[in-house]
């Protein structure tokens, strides 16, 4: 029984992560653009065009497919950590600030990534020492 949470939470962080990435990879879906000269326009107009965004996909698909198999869990979230706090900052400072945390999808990717994070802190632990 006390298996079956963190594969549970593996297994949706992952296809949050794989779902994100093939979205924006295959171009299925065009999200609404940010207002015009506000700071996420800025950061969008600088991200887009140099490949930057489909890099960083890219770790977000091998992250999540990583993340949902048990194995290679902690290698997952070692490639999805930079990604979740770049998520976090781009909330904190170009989103809607603090309140933007509330954010549903966001806060169960945090929550999930922390209680893995907990998890398998034993084996993290092995990389410090």
């Amino acid at each position: 029984m006390k298996k079956y949470p963190p594969l549970l939470a593996g297994i949706l962080l992952g296809l949050l992560f794989v779902m994100s990435a093939v979205v924006v990879l295959f171009n299925l879906v065009e999200g609404p653009p940010p207002p015009a000269g506000s700071p996420a326009a800025m950061f969008f107009g600088a991200f887009g065009p140099t490949g930057y965004l489909k890099f960083v996909k890219i770790f977000e698909l091998v992250g999540g497919i990583f993340v949902m198999i048990p194995r290679l869990r902690n290698f997952g979230l070692l490639l999805l950590g930079p990604v979740i706090v770049n998520i976090l900052a781009y909330h904190v400072f170009l989103g809607g600030g603090f309140r933007d945390l509330l954010n549903p999808m966001l806060l169960i990717t945090v929550v999930f990534s922390l209680y893995l994070l907990w998890v398998g802190r034993k084996n993290f632990a092995r990389l410090l020492s």
